[in-house]
């Protein structure tokens, strides 16, 4: 007897095309992140590179500006006073280390230096062409001339904003900083005043913003330091707020303003005037009887 053979199972199409399905997207993921690695390294390899260009060119700028300043201190008479190590030249000036870039701007900006004489103050004077602020040259020249002295001797630096910019938003509280911290010797509105040995508090009227900022940090003269723990940035602008809004008033509106000399200048001349005439006027009447 002859039996017929059993046909072969067929084959299971639907798992075979699962797996056909899978395969397809895992090619496509794995293609996705290829090009995704791809995309990332090359991106990477980009920066890196701008980057170091970038970091070459900072590096090169920095170094033609500390090359121009060096040049500016050898030029403007800075080395025979100051030493060419910035350290200073018996009898004729002090050393620059620790004086830092916002020295620099005060002094030179304000025409006190380079010294016009040997005296017992530096007085404001226009300052040299080259280092006029109010000029384009001028002031890439105090820039220059100030990370010079910056780089090789440290010390404070002046602030990044300029102008109105450092004006702060409470001139009252400036005010009283201003009457607690300047007036002993700048007076009550800024007008200054003798010292001691023919030294004098200047008249603020003239000083910018930036000078009056970098004099507080610098301690020029006699006048003290202070640091950001005795005033904050915040409180100098401040005072800077403060002082730009006393300066250049128009004094004939509301009667004589005796000058500026204070907040009760009017009464204090008033009550003498008065007094004087008084006694005047008694001792006419004593001796008239």
């Amino acid at each position: 007897m002859t039996t017929t053979p059993e046909p072969p199972p067929e084959p299971e199409i639907g798992p075979v095309r699962r797996r056909g399905g899978r395969s397809r997207l895992h090619r496509r993921i794995a293609g996705a992140l290829a090009i995704g690695l791809g995309l990332l390294t090359t991106a990477g390899l980009y920066t890196a590179a701008t980057a170091d260009v970038n970091r070459a060119q900072a590096q090169a700028a920095d170094a033609a500006l500390l090359q121009r300043g060096q040049e500016l201190y050898n030029e403007s008479s800075c080395i025979s006073c100051h030493g060419s190590n910035l350290q200073g030249v018996q009898d004729r000036g002090p050393s620059l280390i620790g004086v830092g870039d916002a020295a620099v701007y005060f002094q030179v900006s304000s025409g006190r230096m380079p010294l016009a004489r040997q005296e017992a103050q530096a007085m404001r004077k226009p300052p040299l062409p080259i280092f006029d602020p109010d000029t384009a040259e001028g002031q890439a020249n105090l820039d220059a001339l100030g990370a010079f002295v910056q780089a090789n001797g440290g010390g404070p630096t002046r602030p990044a904003a300029s102008g109105e910019a450092l004006r702060g938003d409470d001139p009252a509280r400036g005010g009283e900083l201003f009457r607690l911290n300047c007036a002993s010797c700048h007076n009550f509105t800024g007008r200054g005043g003798a010292l001691s040995s023919g030294k004098y508090a200047p008249h603020l009227e003239q000083a910018t913003e930036t000078q009056i900022y970098t004099a507080m940090l610098t301690g020029p003269q006699n006048m003290p330091k202070f640091s950001d723990r005795q005033l904050t940035p915040q409180e100098k602008e401040d005072i800077i707020a403060y002082v730009k809004s006393v300066s250049g008033q128009d004094n004939s509106v509301g009667g004589y303003a005796a000058g500026g000399i204070g907040p009760t200048a009017e009464g204090v001349v008033a009550f003498v005037v008065a007094l004087t005439a008084i006694v005047g006027i008694a001792i006419w009447l004593g001796a008239k009887a």
